[in-house]
């Protein structure tokens, strides 16, 4: 019995291992070969290789290359961080679009008027605080132009720091002192440009009174000169609004005016009198026809009035509080003509809200004749003034004040005040503006 357990056990052994073979055998010859993505690595064969052993080269389609199983995740990551490389890059470029650029133009104030585009127009610091200082300056951003701005006669030839190709002039132009001046100042200007330090150049000029300014005309551009913008005082009738603007004459800053601000003072106060003129009464002018009116009506006890016959050139600490404390006390201030119908009384009266009662008669000289003209300017601003064409027409509208309730008084105040300041705000981006667009093709 065991003999035959034996031969049979050894006989399922056999049967099995035969079996074992030839399964082995099928998967070697005859079965397709299966592989496990992950241990798949099939050597790659390079150009070279085929080249030096022909009978092993493939076609190229039939090349299989090296698998790296973290290729598709690492070619993922590439591709989000290329796209948030490419983001980023692209905000910084709308940031830089968006950031405004700034320019430079430097103001060089050679006359009295520059302190009124400065300090009154612009709205700008300068230190010393002191009047009295020989070297004076200051800076402000007024659109996209840093402004910086020297005055006092220290302020010479050669001796400002030109850190930028941009530069506005202001000068006197009255008379013939004056110009000779502002000439030697238009030279040194000139041999800047020709230098090349300076490039674009403008001008405030404080004008004739008559509007006989030719002598600045060959510095203009238009006429082969460097000038590329001028601003006028009075109604030259040069200004034509692109390369020739008018400005306002403003406040006697040379008899140290200062800058007014507006307070809830200047509009409440219960002003003790209707009107006032202090100033200098010329012979057979209708400042004279004014005076008479006024003592032929008996107005001289409701108007505070200080003529004198010689026009004073300085002013006194005394007279100019005199002159403030009229202006603040009076619902009016009587503006006769002069030289011309512009006068520093105008403006003045506004800083305090005393309404300028203003003669509207054409002057002698080469000024512009029209329907705005005279102080087209100001008619073209809105302003809310009384205007006269005779001073006849004064008792009359002294009567009308007489019949005018407070609250119409402060309303009215009030109105003059925020005219008056909306003004100098267009004067003021007017300015820049041209300049942005002369200097720099800022649209």
């Amino acid at each position: 019995m065991m003999r035959v357990l034996r031969r049979k056990i050894v006989a399922l052994v056999v049967a099995a291992y035969v079996a074992f073979s030839l399964y082995a055998a099928y998967n070697v010859f005859f079965s397709k070969r299966i592989m496990s993505r992950v241990h798949r690595v099939v050597k790659k064969i390079s150009a070279g290789d085929a080249k030096l052993d022909p009978k092993h080269a493939q076609a190229p389609s039939t090349v299989e290359k090296e698998w790296n199983p973290w290729e598709e995740e690492l070619a993922k990551e590439i591709n989000i961080q290329q796209k948030r490389g490419d983001a980023f890059k692209g905000q910084l470029d709308l940031i830089a679009k968006g950031r405004t650029k700034r320019y430079k133009v430097q103001i060089w104030g050679k006359a009295a008027i520059g302190l009124y585009l400065w300090e009154h127009i612009l709205d700008g610091p300068l230190n010393p605080t002191d009047k009295t200082g020989q070297w004076r300056e200051g800076e402000i951003l007024s659109g996209k132009i840093n402004f910086s701005f020297y005055t006092g006669p220290a302020v010479v030839q050669g001796h400002i720091p030109v850190d930028t190709d941009s530069v506005v002039l202001v000068l006197n132009g009255r008379e013939q002192q004056k110009i000779s001046y502002s000439t030697q100042w238009l030279q040194h200007a000139h041999a800047l440009v020709q230098a090349h330090t300076v490039t674009h150049v403008a001008v405030v000029l404080l004008g004739s009174e008559q509007c006989t300014n030719d002598w600045i005309s060959p510095y203009l551009r238009r006429h082969g000169g460097f000038v590329d913008v001028l601003f006028l005082v009075y109604d030259s009738p040069w200004v034509n609004d692109k390369d020739v603007f008018q400005w306002p004459l403003g406040v006697a800053t040379y008899r140290q005016f200062p800058v007014i601000m507006p307070t809830a003072q200047l509009v409440n106060t219960n002003r003790p009198y209707l009107c006032n003129f202090l100033g200098t009464v010329y012979k057979n002018s209708s400042r004279e026809i004014l005076m008479n009116i006024l003592k032929q009506y008996n107005l001289e006890k409701e108007c505070i009035t200080n003529a004198r016959e010689k026009w004073l050139p300085q002013e006194t600490t005394e007279s100019l509080r005199q002159y403030q404390s009229a202006l603040a006390q009076s619902e009016l201030t009587l503006c006769p003509v002069g030289v011309n119908a512009e006068c520093y009384r105008i403006y003045e009266a506004c800083a305090y809200g005393s309404l300028p009662v203003v003669e509207d008669v054409q002057t002698k000289g080469r000024c512009t004749e029209g329907r705005s003209s005279p102080l087209r300017l100001l008619k073209e601003a809105g302003a809310p003034f009384i205007f006269v064409k005779d001073w006849k027409e004064l008792p009359a509208i002294l009567q009308s004040e007489r019949g005018m309730s407070q609250a119409q008084r402060e309303e009215r105040r009030r109105r003059l005040l925020e005219w008056y300041s909306g003004f100098r705000q267009q004067m003021k981006e007017r300015f820049t503006e041209v300049l942005e667009d002369a200097f720099f093709k800022v649209s």
